[in-house]
């Protein structure tokens, strides 16, 4: 694995670091952290980097803007803005141009406006046609606690408008594919909402086979550091079973 590190993306000085395999890269994985809009480190994500870039695909691992000193909607903005710098340095860095977007837990709620809310991308001349696919580890698709505290609302509200990204489903034709990570023991809500999410694509009458989900055991986003009995990386291994099967 090659990596390199604290490359500005953005005219706000955002960085990402890459994580990119030895031989040829086989698909590109762009990755929102978690810790609410408001911690959180690209530094701190596991060793998925390593499983993912040991099977050929390539790993982006994203800053954006958080609170305090952010606002809705400067972090979801900072991600579109990834997506396009990646975009523009495929042959730079050997990137391929099978894309994948994903996030955890506030990653994922970056991810999913990404993916419901075309207005991020058109404005960068962005297609969703060009995503192969999306991976929503946990994330919250209603509006984010924070981005109602924002707002002077209470955080355990349940809010659907323009900032949430449930409020988007219907408007496209089609979606990339997608699969959605939820635990059993998660935090509050957010098994429900993440049904709710899954639910809602069904009723709409979208390609069920390219809406998957996995129900994990434990606590809230507990497996992104975790390993099998093999010692490999258990979010690495998600990650790679989707991508395989839509890559």
């Amino acid at each position: 694995m090659r990596k390199i590190e604290n490359i500005i993306y953005n005219s706000h000085n955002m960085m990402l670091d890459l994580f990119l395999p030895q031989g040829e890269s086989k698909a590109t994985f762009i990755y929102f952290h978690g810790g609410g809009i408001e911690s959180g480190s690209r530094k701190d994500i596991g060793e998925f980097p390593k499983y993912l870039t040991k099977h050929g695909i390539a790993v982006v691992s994203v800053e954006y803007r958080m609170y305090p000193k952010a606002q809705y909607p400067e972090f979801i903005e900072d991600g579109a803005d990834a997506v396009l710098w990646v975009k523009e340095n495929l042959a730079q860095y050997g990137f391929s141009d099978n894309f994948f977007i994903g996030g955890s837990s506030a990653g994922a709620y970056i991810s999913m406006m990404l993916c419901f809310c075309n207005s991020f991308f058109e404005k960068r001349g962005l297609k969703q046609s060009e995503i192969q696919g999306y991976f929503h580890d946990a994330g919250q698709p209603t509006v984010h606690f924070n981005v109602l505290k924002q707002r002077g609302i209470d955080t355990r509200r349940i809010v659907v408008d323009e900032m949430a990204p449930l409020y988007y489903v219907g408007e496209a034709e089609e979606y990339p594919p997608m699969m959605f990570i939820v635990s059993d023991d998660d935090m509050q809500n957010r098994f429900e909402q993440t049904m709710l999410m899954i639910s809602t694509l069904k009723h709409f009458g979208y390609e069920q086979n390219k809406i998957l989900y996995r129900i994990m055991n434990g606590k809230h986003c507990s497996y992104i550091h975790t390993f099998d009995q093999n010692g490999d990386s258990i979010l690495g291994k998600l990650i790679k079973e989707f991508i395989g099967k839509f890559g």
